[in-house]
């Protein structure tokens, strides 16, 4: 007798990305704007504590503060993380370590790369200084780099600083970005199988009855395994729905359209998908859909009306 063969696992790369554009208040623009010219700020406390980076409300009194001094741009180390694999987009290419350094004249540590050819390099409490990058433009990134300093280089004292500079920073984006590797286990890769075959499956708790899709593999209410497959739909019910008037990037979709939650029939929860083939003011709560796939496609493209007339709110109430 032959074995059978394993199922295949399943993998994927995904990106979760958001580049955030965000307006600076006069002390981040100073902060940032001073890092365009060489120069790192600080912002003095209610308790004359020199914070750097600086922050606009003091952390103990919640008070505004304002007073911005020059602090040097030397410090030392209080504690360090080696990093033996860099990432993408991160400092430096070559292994460095993580550190939090305390510049001269400043109470609290900035966090950044420190330059070391290994572990062994890298001390609590040794000397490092900034390494600027060649070109700067107003960014946390106008710092290279942090790289050993002689234990002779002198020691700053804050001066105070009237934050002012020429053609301010007022505005900059910050790249938020995750890249990883999903792996859907065991229910969800019979849901994407399903779905190649044009066939939308969820599972059944034997608990309380309810079929999820997609499948989770277990039911969250009950905590008990979800293993009876059920399919379901292909048509369904609209629950509710929003009217999306932005355009979202590489989504080749015109504007004004609409996604909706979609109860399929005979499941137990709604999910979502796009409804097309009706104008998009004429989309409402208990509109018939059924699933259209595109050739090669390897899930609906979007939902449209069936033709049947809307289902009654009392049949879907529970599912929105």
């Amino acid at each position: 007798m032959t074995a059978a063969s394993p199922p295949e696992i399943l993998r994927a790369p995904l990106v979760v990305e958001f580049p955030f554009t965000r307006s600076l208040g006069p002390v981040q623009s100073a902060f940032l704007t001073g890092l365009r010219e060489g120069v790192v700020l600080g912002v003095t406390t209610a308790d004359g504590k020199v914070m750097v980076p600086p922050v606009e409300y003091d952390p103990v009194t919640a008070e505004e503060i304002r007073d911005l001094v020059e602090v040097g741009t030397t410090g030392t180390v209080t504690t360090w993380a080696w990093n033996g694999s860099p990432r993408p987009n991160q400092p430096l290419a070559t292994p460095f370590a993580w550190v939090l350094v305390r510049l001269d004249g400043a109470d609290t540590a900035i966090l950044h790369a420190l330059d070391a050819p290994g572990p062994e390099a890298v001390t609590t409490g040794m000397r490092v200084r900034v390494r600027w990058a060649g070109e700067r433009t107003g960014a946390i990134t106008d710092i290279a780099c942090f790289e050993p300093a002689g234990d002779g280089e002198a020691h700053g004292e804050a001066a105070p600083h009237s934050g002012e500079f020429a053609d301010a920073v007022t505005g900059i984006v910050a790249e938020a970005r995750l890249d990883y590797t999903y792996s859907p286990g065991r229910a969800q890769t019979a849901y994407i199988a399903g779905l190649s075959e044009q066939k939308t499956i969820g599972e059944r708790c034997p608990s309380c009855h309810k079929v999820y899709v997609p499948p989770r593999g277990a039911c969250p209410t009950c905590g008990v395994a979800t293993t009876d497959r059920v399919e379901v739909g292909p048509a369904g019910t609209v629950t509710t729905y929003c009217i999306v008037n932005i355009k979202a990037k590489n989504l080749d979709i015109e504007v004004p359209y609409v996604y909706a939650h979609i109860a399929l029939d005979g499941a137990g929860l709604a999910l979502h998908g796009r409804i097309g083939g009706i104008p998009y003011d004429q989309v409402r709560m208990g509109l018939r859909v059924e699933p259209v796939w595109t050739e090669g496609g390897r899930y609906p493209d979007h939902y449209r009306p069936t033709g049947e007339p809307d289902a009654d709110y009392d049949v879907y109430k529970e599912l929105i």
